[in-house]
């Protein structure tokens, strides 16, 4: 935990009312952002998301699996969060092992809308990673870790999600040939073909030399309003973070949908309260969408002046 001093504390809290807080920036806005792609070769996608002193890497795994069999419609996505033990000294032991699990499940509910990812408005559709129903899908395994820490863990960690760019495209050659697209680089073309005398009998070829690569534009980012005293600011630092009563954090595509939402501390909101911090989350997100696609395009300029 933090620990202010009362002038401290009241310095913070007065800032924050008069929309001035103690780096110089307004209660909505976010701390600068850049972003590296590629840190993880073995990966299908990986990227680097510093957010001030809060620094994170995310990385995507692509593998073929089998549909789970109650749900034969849908792929599975698997988010692990690891919180590294030089990032603070609050991750030492069961206090990281506990901001871990309640980072994971924070991003589960705001990526696949809940624990099971069925939920209509999820950021990621599921059904989009099946290649054969009930027979084949693709299984995500997305694992971030947090390298340091300075407030903020849930959007760093989205936003360095959705800037791996993991895509895949699939065809069928029994039929006309069928595209399915999540996002990004390294995921192999992969061929199915259905035999026409058997349809339970598949043979899937993965390619070694093609590798697609596709927008991400549809996956969302996570904006957490974080509600200290009366206001609630955005991008809080871990000083803020000490300060507040509750925190709803909120996940928006780039057409302005919510796909999820999650809330921690102890204290209740009015329903009123609540759904204007969802509406100014709405908002803070374009800013933030529009700063991670210029730096994606950044990040993709200088891989094309390197190569």
């Amino acid at each position: 935990m933090v620990g202010l001093s009362a002038g401290e504390k009241q310095f913070m809290h007065g800032g924050i009312a008069q929309d001035l807080r103690s780096d110089g920036r307004q209660r909505l806005q976010f701390r600068p952002i850049s972003i590296q792609t590629g840190v993880i070769p073995q990966a299908n996608g990986s990227a680097r998301v510093t957010l001030g002193a809060t620094v994170v890497i995310a990385s995507i795994k692509a593998e073929l699996g089998k549909p789970a069999p109650l749900r034969p419609d849908k792929g599975k996505v698997v988010i692990f969060i690891d919180c590294s033990p030089t990032a603070g000294t609050m991750f030492e032991g069961r206090g990281g092992e506990e901001l871990s699990s309640e980072l994971s499940v924070g991003l589960q509910r705001c990526l696949l809308g809940g624990k099971s990812g069925a939920e209509a408005g999820a950021g990621i559709d599921l059904s989009s990673l099946v290649l054969a129903e009930g027979k084949i899908c693709w299984d995500l395994y997305i694992d971030g870790l947090v390298i340091s820490s300075d407030g903020n863990l849930l959007d760093a960690l989205a936003a360095a999600i959705k800037v791996c760019r993991f895509i895949f495209l699939v065809r069928f050659e029994i039929s006309s040939p069928w595209q399915v697209a999540l996002s990004n680089t390294g995921i192999p073309k992969v061929s199915v073909i259905v035999e026409a005398s058997a349809e339970d009998q598949l043979e899937v070829n993965v390619s070694d030399e093609e590798f697609l690569q596709f927008d991400t534009s549809g996956v969302p980012v996570i904006v957490t309003l974080t509600k200290v005293g009366r206001h609630y600011i955005a991008d809080a630092t871990s000083e803020e973070e000490s300060q507040m009563s509750s925190a709803v954090s909120v996940s928006v595509n780039r057409h302005g949908r919510v796909c999820g939402l999650t809330k921690r501390g102890g204290a209740g909101l009015d329903p009123s309260v609540m759904l204007d911090m969802i509406s100014v989350a709405k908002h803070a997100s374009e800013n933030l969408i529009a700063v991670l696609d210029s730096e994606i395009a950044a990040a993709e300029a200088a891989e094309d002046d390197g190569s």
